[in-house]
């Protein structure tokens, strides 16, 4: 086999890695806060009750407890991409969407627009800590749900175990796209945008009251885009429309149904032609790992495509039975098709994937207080099930679709319950609670015996923070997580469940007299059996190792009266892994970077003769890291920084028969910056300059 066709076996084999006292309680009337900032009042903007900010400042959150705590008091660090920064800063998916978040390394494997792929302080968690509304997005290994930044209201991101409230999901936390939903103000709005590639794209965002009582409030979202890339034969197109639509009855009792539908085309491989080289051990093994790329690409644009048709229909229902006692259940229903074709020009090879899952949460949450102390208290059942075939086959003899054998399925089920206990007492806030999972899988192979796991674990989460009145609350927080996998691993074997624990204290400040808050934390966290992918005899494999994580994180977010926004970060991130094999023990994880920083200001005119203009500027900076496990400095990524920027007009500044209508053009990598990166020992480079222009009308 030939260097190229060792390479495109390497992009194959890629294909599951790109893209866990005496006195008795008596119950009294609690006030619930629920804080709602700018963002959650704006029309076509808002979802009350699940997150609530003030242009880039959080201020409530349910991803961190499933209720509406403050973040400001929340023992735990919770980053927040807020409605005003998505606005400003446009991302095109999940990954662009986090470029700007503390710890969170992203652009890991170059430009490729097939997944989302990152990793927070140091653990990847592409296939098991990516939430929807609260729910686990289920993957399977070339299965991942994409997700549409136009379709969020905001991204809450979750540091610290999570496995105690949420089940299955890593010992670094979760990361929590929330779906825009219906408001209680009718509004509209309809956008055209052209950019780099040949850009074409419409969006539209349409919602209100669907009654004249205001009991049913709708909404439906979507967008239509063609577009190429700067790669030949890789297409980034798309059809998605979510609509939504809420019964409120009553005060005491609301039903929302989420759906969403998307159907996407891109490329099969964004590969590069990999130079390998022997590498000897430390124990005399010879290898093959990659030490660089070229520039030519590796793939054939005449065979290189891959579809992508996904799903997703569910509802949040809550009551109150009283002011002290309410039922709360979400409940989601998703398929996903893939496939994907890939290949040189003698070699082709192709991967269908179909997977379906459902995923529900039902919880009673109860107001109470003993004595002094007063208690919010989940009590709950977690129960998701996914299940997927996978079918690959290669054809050597032509350019055509190979034949696919039977396909190899594996089911997984999982059933957790949980309880959790808010406490509250002067100052002081104690969080509590723990959770027992149960695991089922099952993982067959054509033509031989089942291999079946069944596991069940138990994890915890303790939290305390001391709330001043002058703004400032410290915390520290401990928990376990417990995370099933999916696939198998380098042996052949399913892959085990990954365990970890997290230790973490901090100090949160919000400003007073200000619209600022600032989040400053160290960690420790831990996890065996975590699952990392490694280049063996040329070809990109899944593994799994121990490893620590342990470091410091500062953020900063701000917006004034004046129109300025502001948001600056700080992340030192040192792994270090403890399991892998000899040659790797006491080496940093491949691709995550020990310093990274990151700044976003804008600035909003709203005086003088430039009012109705907007600014804005950023600069995302990662620190050099090893592009493998062996940490060879051959393949070491060089430190790089990257800036964007933004550029808004309103026209109704101009003339007030122009309201609603304005105008917004987006820069990212604004000076063209291609570098090569390397992750797991194969090599990529990023996208250059992308300049996207847009024209908005709002009603």
């Amino acid at each position: 086999m030939n260097r190229s066709i060792m390479a495109l076996s390497a992009v194959a084999a890629l294909v599951p890695a790109w893209p866990a006292g005496a006195q008795q309680a008596r119950v009294e009337q609690l006030d619930e806060i629920v804080v709602q900032g700018e963002a959650a009042r704006r029309p076509g903007s808002g979802a009350t009750g699940i997150v609530a900010n003030d242009g880039f400042v959080p201020k409530t959150s349910r991803t961190a407890t499933k209720t509406e705590t403050p973040v400001a008091e929340t023992p735990q660090t919770v980053n927040t991409v807020t409605q005003k920064q998505l606005e400003e800063r446009r991302p095109q998916s999940l990954t662009e969407a986090l470029g700007y978040t503390p710890g969170v390394r992203t652009g890991g494997y170059g430009f490729d627009p097939r997944f989302d792929s990152f990793t927070i302080r140091g653990v990847d968690i592409t296939y098991t800590g990516v939430f929807r509304d609260g729910l686990r997005n289920f993957n399977s290994p070339s299965g991942l749900f994409r997700m549409e930044p136009y379709g969020f209201e905001s991204i809450s991101i979750l540091k610290g175990p999570a496995s105690s409230l949420y089940g299955a999901s890593a010992s670094v936390g979760i990361i929590d796209a929330i779906s825009k939903r219906p408001t209680e103000t009718r509004f509209g709005e309809v956008e055209i945008q052209g950019g780099s590639f040949n850009r074409r794209q419409i969006n539209f965002d349409l919602g209100g009251p669907a009654n004249q009582a205001g009991t049913v409030l709708y909404r439906i979202t979507g967008l239509l885009r063609e577009s190429n890339t700067s790669l030949p034969g890789v297409p980034d197109d798309r059809l998605f429309i979510a609509p939504a639509i809420t019964f409120k009855p009553n005060e005491n009792t609301k039903l929302t149904i989420l759906g969403e539908y998307m159907d996407s085309k891109t490329g099969g491989s964004t590969a590069y032609d990999n130079n390998y080289g022997s590498f000897r051990l430390r124990d005399g093994t010879v290898i093959f790992p990659t030490v660089g790329a070229k520039r030519t690409i590796l793939f054939n644009p005449a065979y290189n495509d891959f579809t992508q048709k996904q799903g997703r229909i569910g509802y949040e229902f809550e009551h109150k039975f009283s002011d002290t006692v309410s039922v709360h259940q979400n409940l989601r229903v998703s398929t996903l098709s893939t496939d994907e074709k890939f290949g040189t020009t003698t070699y082709a090879g192709r991967v269908k994937e179909d997977l379906d899952a459902i995923s529900t949460d039902t919880y009673l949450k109860m107001l109470l207080r003993t004595g002094p102390i007063s208690h919010t208290v989940l009590t709950g059942l977690d129960i998701g099930r996914a299940s997927y075939g996978s079918r690959i086959g290669y054809n050597f003899a032509s350019i055509s679709d190979p034949a696919l054998p039977e396909p190899t399925k594996q089911r997984q089920t999982l059933i957790g319950a949980y309880v959790q206990d808010e406490m509250k007492m002067g100052p002081w806030r104690l969080l509590l609670s723990g959770r027992h999972d149960w695991l089922s899988s099952t993982y067959t192979v054509p033509g031989t015996a089942p291999s079946k796991q069944d596991e069940g674990a138990f994890t915890g989460r303790a939290g305390l923070s001391y709330v001043t009145d002058f703004g400032l609350t410290p915390y520290v927080s401990y928990g376990t997580s417990f995370n099933p996998n999916p696939g198998t691993v380098l042996n052949g074997g399913v892959a085990k469940p990954t365990k970890g624990e997290t230790a973490e204290a901090g100090v949160k400040y919000a400003v007073p007299g200000y619209n600022a808050f600032i989040n400053a934390s160290v960690f420790w966290l831990k996890q065996k059996d975590g699952i990392v992918y490694t280049v063996v005899d040329a070809v990109n494999r899944q593994t799994q190792l121990d490893f620590q994580s342990r470091g410091f994180e500062i953020d900063a977010t701000t917006s004034l009266g004046n129109g300025v926004s502001l948001q600056a970060s700080y992340a030192y991130t040192d792994t270090e892994i403890t399991k892998l094999s000899p040659d790797t023990v006491g080496n940093q994880i491949n691709s995550v970077p020990k310093h990274a920083f990151s700044v976003w200001a804008g600035y909003d005119i709203a005086t003088g003769p430039l009012r109705g203009l907007g600014l804005g500027a950023g600069v995302r900076y990662t620190g050099a890291n090893f592009g493998d496990d062996y940490n060879r400095l051959i393949i070491r990524n060089s430190a790089t920084a990257y800036v964007d920027a933004r550029l808004t007009y309103d026209f109704e500044k101009l003339d007030p028969k122009l309201k609603g209508i304005s105008a917004q053009v987006n820069a990212q990598n604004l000076l063209d910056k291609v570098d090569q990166v390397c992750t797991a020992g194969y090599c990529y480079f990023n996208q250059g300059r992308k300049v996207l222009a847009s024209l908005r009308y709002r009603w």
